[in-house]
């Protein structure tokens, strides 16, 4: 197990107000309608917000908070897909701490949002020979057999991709995660939602900056890793 995130509800969802606030009716364990709960990922999550599909909640920790709910996971086919972004660091951290070798080698330290530029990046690691500048993006589309990133467009994307390409230019190492939530075998650029983001990665790759898509599992409130799955672009 990576990460846990205990759960304190289950609700359907019913609609997304806007960008950061969903409509949920709560049904276990006790039953409330029309609940607002906050939505915390930029992405359009359509696949897996939409009206009836089944959701988890936990409780907000602040209680002076106009929404009193976090939305955390949504159903799909294979099981539970994690929707929610504000976990990612803490996700990569543990990640690194614990199977970071199959990536970095020997991990000495591990910085959060190191500075560049007029940007922060997720992470800047060092191993016991080099630094490695590190991003990370969360992947929750899938299209049949294929993971897709992004679902929306982004520009904040494509000028981390940037950046790293500049580090790499500069001899330093890059390298950005994908988390893949869903149950896909290969990973690729959303060439139709994003060609400007599909075709920085695209580049970054050419200038070696490694491309890592990990699989993981949530289940029973519980994030697991699963394998590395292989990157795949149209050139």
């Amino acid at each position: 197990m990576i990460l846990e995130i205990p759960t304190d509800a289950k609700a359907i969802f019913k609609k997304r107000e806007n960008r950061f606030l969903g409509i949920v009716d709560i049904v276990k364990p006790f039953a409330k309608k029309g609940v607002p709960v906050h939505v915390h990922d930029p992405g359009r999550l359509t696949e897996l917000l939409y009206e009836g599909n089944t959701v988890k909640l936990k409780k907000a920790d602040n209680p002076k908070r106009k929404t009193k709910w976090d939305l955390i996971s949504a159903k799909n086919e294979q099981g539970e897909v994690l929707v929610n972004s504000a976990y990612h660091r803490q996700l990569v951290k543990n990640f690194l701490r614990k199977k970071g070798r199959i990536l970095f080698d020997e991990i000495s330290k591990i910085k959060p949002e190191p500075p560049y530029k007029n940007s922060r990046l997720d992470f800047l690691i060092n191993n016991k020979d080099e630094e490695i500048w590190l991003e990370t993006k969360g992947c929750t589309l899938k299209k049949g057999t294929k993971a897709l990133f992004p679902d929306t467009p982004t520009k904040r994307g494509s000028k981390h991709i940037k950046h790293l390409i500049e580090l790499k230019k500069q001899g330093k190492r890059a390298a950005i995660i994908f988390l893949v939530f869903v149950n896909a075998e290969y990973f690729m650029p959303n060439y139709a939602m994003d060609p400007v983001f599909s075709k920085i990665l695209e580049k970054a790759r050419t200038k070696g900056v490694e491309i890592f898509p990990l699989k993981f599992l949530f289940e029973n409130d519980k994030i697991f890793y699963k394998k590395i799955i292989p990157p795949r672009f149209f050139s």
